[in-house]
């Protein structure tokens, strides 16, 4: 009737069945696309990642046409960029504005926007419009509390004594040192 310990140890033990993937199919892709998109914001490029993993799953445990499979995501995209499903534009102001408030650099924005697949053209213009709303100083100052260097750390001694690496770690946030340099050397308030 109960189990003992040793049987539960053993069930515990026992390596988990890798879940079969679904047969690729229209219908599935779509699928697929809808529920990423309500967890996630996202570009054309990283949907189409996500779903081209999946397809590759697929293909490989049940065989098929890829390129009939592409065929369907490219259909796929078209309606959901008609439908404003997608939209890199919306994607990329959204994530400059969030970041850029955040305290990111110009340079780390716009590296985080062409990871995620954002053209070039688009994220310069985006770039730009967060740092008009926000200045780097002022990104800068943000980085610089939320991490408690120069002057919000909490001892004025070790202040001087951590000077250098609280200009390392502005310019690893991708701050230009002139930037760095005047908000590590400036007044708390």
């Amino acid at each position: 009737m109960d189990e003992s310990r040793d049987d539960q140890d053993r069930k515990a033990a026992r390596p988990l069945k890798q879940k079969r993937p679904r047969k690729v199919s229209p219908t599935y892709l779509e699928n697929a696309a809808l529920h990423y998109l309500k967890r996630y914001a996202a570009t054309q490029s990283q949907l189409q990642r996500v779903l081209m993993r999946r397809v590759d799953k697929s293909l490989k445990f049940h065989g098929g046409d890829r390129a009939e499979a592409l065929g369907w995501m490219d259909a796929l995209m078209a309606k959901l960029v008609r439908n404003g499903l997608l939209n890199d534009e919306a994607y990329a102001r959204m994530k400059a504005t969030s970041l850029r408030a955040s305290g990111r650099s110009t340079r780390m924005i716009a590296q985080k926007l062409r990871m995620k697949g954002v053209s070039s053209e688009l994220v310069a213009r985006k770039v730009a419009d967060a740092t008009s709303e926000v200045s780097d100083e002022d990104a800068a100052r943000i980085w610089a509390r939320k991490k408690r260097l120069g002057p919000f750390r909490k001892n004025a001694q070790t202040r001087e004594e951590n000077r250098q690496k609280d200009l390392a770690s502005l310019a690893r946030a991708g701050f230009p040192f002139g930037i760095a340099k005047k908000v590590i050397d400036s007044d708390p308030a």
